[in-house]
């Protein structure tokens, strides 16, 4: 019944999250400006790196340039790099789970990041092979909240599927109420996991909540996108009833 999976990278398979922060704050501070851990998590985290800045600016009365953001963006994604060169960032058990989901249903990344830093994470992790589709930050025009890039993903996966997806029947796993907003957008069936922000603060965004990737099985999805979603038990918490859709 499950007819796919879409992760978000960062937060969900990837402990990059620090790393984004890092980054922002190394560039801004160069510019004389803070940026502080809470600002990041309460009010910056949803958005790509475009976003960021100019969000950023608006906020603190500032005028961003184009050509300023440009720079602002080259900049941090060097000093992303440098960072993540230090190694392996995976969250325990997400392998695991990424390996076993592939090996039942089509599998796709919608995410904030950039494409090219999945790509390096996952070659890396012997995983990339298992990812027909990967829509990162530079692949589309609006960022999350916006629902275009879990739509993209699905319409992607299901051409390079070859398959009769429907979105009801596919499950988003995403670590913020951004990326939980972007994908009910999308009609996806929404899965939480609580590696960025606790279980309260997504409370009555998912239908599913749980603690990692290491705490799910593909059954678990199962039962969240068939008729018994009472099934899904030991140690997840589920929201809400699930809806019908239409494709």
């Amino acid at each position: 019944m499950l007819h796919a999976i879409i992760f978000d990278f960062d937060g969900v398979i990837a402990d990059s999250e620090r790393l984004h922060l890092k980054a922002y704050q190394d560039v801004l501070a160069a510019e004389g400006l803070s940026f502080p851990e809470r600002d990041y998590y309460d009010r910056y985290l949803g958005y790509d790196d475009v976003g960021v800045f100019r969000q950023y600016s608006q906020d603190h009365g500032l005028r961003f340039e184009k050509a300023r953001v440009t720079d602002l963006i080259e900049r941090k994604g060097r000093r992303y790099d440098e960072l993540a060169a230090a190694g392996e960032m995976l969250y325990p058990g997400a392998a695991d789970f990424i390996r076993a989901a592939a090996a039942r249903v089509p599998i796709a990344i919608a995410s904030g990041a950039l494409t090219h830093e999945i790509e390096e994470i996952l070659v890396r992790a012997g995983l990339r092979s298992l990812f027909p589709v990967i829509v990162g930050a530079d692949q589309t025009a609006r960022s999350k909240p916006h629902p275009e890039p879990y739509a993209l993903a699905f319409t992607q996966l299901k051409a390079a599927s070859g398959r009769a997806l429907e979105p009801w029947r596919s499950v988003a796993i995403e670590d913020s109420k951004w990326g939980l907003a972007s994908a009910r957008g999308a009609d996806l069936r929404l899965v939480a996991v609580t590696n960025t922000y606790p279980a309260h603060e997504l409370i009555g965004e998912a239908e599913l909540v749980c603690g990692g990737l290491a705490e799910l099985t593909v059954e678990r999805l199962e039962a969240l996108v068939g008729d018994d979603a009472g099934a899904v038990r030991d140690g997840a918490t589920r929201l809400r009833e699930p809806h019908r859709g239409t494709s």
